[in-house]
């Protein structure tokens, strides 16, 4: 089993959300983050004063998947989240020891 971390631009959500739909994903959860990488932020004016935005506003998606479907899920997210331009966001993959549903108690890919 595997995590899927993606990193995105907050209004490609929705773009996201229906193609991991499209595919069959049927769990994914979504927090609202800030950070920054190459772009290192940016500047703002506000009301005349010119301010420095060193973290901007970024929506993080979690997708516990089986190991068969990872590659489809990232193909997925890099097409529906693309715009070609710098800040698209990246996506990390990571290895589940465990899940288990609480309602149930199942435990592993029953559980997803």
């Amino acid at each position: 089993m595997k995590l899927v971390s993606a990193i995105i631009k907050p209004f490609k959500l929705d773009d996201v959300r229906s193609a991991l739909s499209d595919i069959g994903v049927q769990g994914v959860t979504v927090t609202e983050v800030k950070g920054f990488g190459r772009q290192r932020g940016h500047t703002e004016l506000y009301r005349g004063a010119e301010y420095v935005v060193d973290f901007l506003p970024k929506l993080k998606l979690e997708i516990a998947t089986s190991s068969d479907q990872v590659e489809q899920i990232v193909d997925t997210i890099i097409s529906a989240a693309s715009t070609g331009k710098i800040g698209d966001g990246k996506i990390f993959v990571s290895e589940l020891d465990q899940v288990v549903r609480i309602r149930t108690g199942e435990t592993g890919e029953e559980a997803l």
